[in-house]
């Protein structure tokens, strides 16, 4: 049976935004205050900016950690799991309701398309008392696939 060998594509930032644009399931990555990190698996989009973009609630710890530190870490898998992936690094804001309402419609936009009655979805989303998570790219790994080492060929 052949080896599938390990790859790593370096991109830059348009490269990075296209990788990510198709891909929604995420990990993101928040630090604590004690140095530690929290980890939540979450789905994300990316805005017309190339920000990674989470809905949450601002009660979580995930949107606490954020609020108060500025960074996220997050790990974007494709569908596939052993497909490729992807780190980023970057600086995070929580944006809370009024503000966050018409983020959250671009956010609904880059996963599912058009909602059938925005007007619905936005009271939705303050009813629920939404918040979103957006992260801008500050440093990324190279595109990866898991693998053997080319060594082992």
């Amino acid at each position: 049976m052949p080896r599938t060998i390990a790859t790593n594509t370096t991109v830059d930032r348009d490269e990075l935004t296209e990788f990510l644009r198709p891909r929604h399931h995420v990990i993101l990555m928040t630090p604590r205050n004690d140095g530690g990190w929290q980890g939540s698996p979450v789905t994300a989009g990316v805005d017309s900016e190339g920000r990674i973009v989470i809905a949450t609630y601002p009660e979580r710890a995930k949107s606490n950690n954020v609020a108060r530190h500025g960074k996220a870490a997050v790990v974007v898998l494709s569908e596939d799991f052993n497909g490729p992936w992807v780190q980023v690094e970057g600086d995070a804001e929580l944006l809370t309701l009024p503000d966050a309402v018409e983020p959250l419609v671009e956010y609904f936009r880059s996963i599912s398309g058009e909602h059938s009655d925005w007007d619905e979805y936005r009271q939705a989303m303050i009813d629920q008392g939404k918040a979103l998570i957006r992260i801008t790219p500050t440093r990324w790994s190279p595109v990866a696939t898991g693998g053997f080492p080319a060594r082992l060929a």
